[in-house]
């Protein structure tokens, strides 16, 4: 693995998702205690989200995991054949085009349908073409992001790039022993032995908090004593500091940890004071070169 290599996007947009912070992660990955992901290494995400940083680095072997059962299913139905390609780029034109021709309206009927249905086909149309590009679900586990106002959305060079997207991913999966299931990061982590490598990508403690489930310090120190309990090699996505104050928790709970930090620009929410740099932080259980 190198810097110069190509972040391939997923299908699914996510907020606070790491595309651009895949080459930090990567080479961070080589430390001096020479940390490598090979054919025996399983890669363990208890937070798949959008997926990015595994499905760019991650080797053979992997458990991807998450609450939201939409987006195991999504990818469990890439994995399966259920959902191809060709299907994205059919699916997405139709529905596009019935997007251009009735705007907001058809847009309510079919996120009215995918709460009913929970299609991964209404899913992916949903997650682009609603506001802003959001994951949200309300108390009752329904999709409740509000319309984007962008009719023609799926033009057909939009329809090809995210075609292009699934069938990238369609390719590694099925090239690869890769799991994708829908359980708690507790039981994720333990899943993991001493050859397994653990990325962590919780949702930011003390900020926009945009996930299926709330997070809170509880949820925090209780990834920490699974993490140090655990028998492997564990990386930490979190936030350092950004220009208002400082992430009080990294020298509370993680503080034992190497860290190394990278600055980034978040476009996370539709409030200006939502969209600042930050400087993100890895933490790891193995040295810093």
């Amino acid at each position: 693995m190198n810097d110069t290599q190509k972040v391939h996007i997923p299908p699914l947009k996510i907020q606070g998702i790491k595309s651009k912070l895949v080459p930090f992660i990567r080479q961070n990955l080589a430390r001096e205690n020479s940390v490598t992901i090979t054919s025996t290494t399983t890669w363990i995400e208890p937070f798949m989200g959008s997926g990015v940083v595994g499905l760019n680095l991650a080797a053979e072997n992997a458990i991807f995991a998450d609450l939201n059962p939409h987006i195991v299913a999504f990818y469990n139905a890439l994995k399966t054949g259920d959902v191809t390609a060709a299907d994205v780029a059919l699916y997405l034109r139709e529905q596009g085009a019935l997007l251009a021709s009735h705007g907001e309206e058809y847009y309510y009927h079919v996120r009215e349908k995918f709460n009913r249905e929970h299609s991964p086909l209404d899913f992916l149309v949903l997650n682009r073409s609603c506001f802003n590009g959001m994951i949200r679900f309300n108390k009752n586990g329904d999709f409740n992001v509000p319309y984007g106002h962008k009719p023609e959305r799926f033009s057909k060079a939009y329809v090809t790039k995210v075609t292009n997207q699934v069938r990238h991913f369609v390719d590694m999966i099925k090239n690869r022993n890769w799991i994708f299931i829908c359980q708690s990061f507790e039981d994720t982590i333990k899943m993991a032995d001493e050859r397994a490598f653990i990325y962590c990508d919780p949702p930011y403690i003390g900020r926009h908090v945009d996930y299926f489930d709330s997070w809170n310090e509880r949820q925090e120190r209780a990834l920490n004593q699974c993490l140090v309990k655990s028998r492997a090699r564990f990386m930490l996505s979190t936030w350092d500091h950004n220009k208002y104050r400082q992430n009080p928790y990294i020298d509370a709970l993680w503080g034992a940890c190497e860290k190394t930090t990278a600055s980034h620009f978040y476009f996370v929410g539709a409030k200006e004071a939502n969209r600042n740099s930050v400087t993100e932080a890895l933490l790891t259980n193995y040295l810093a070169g």
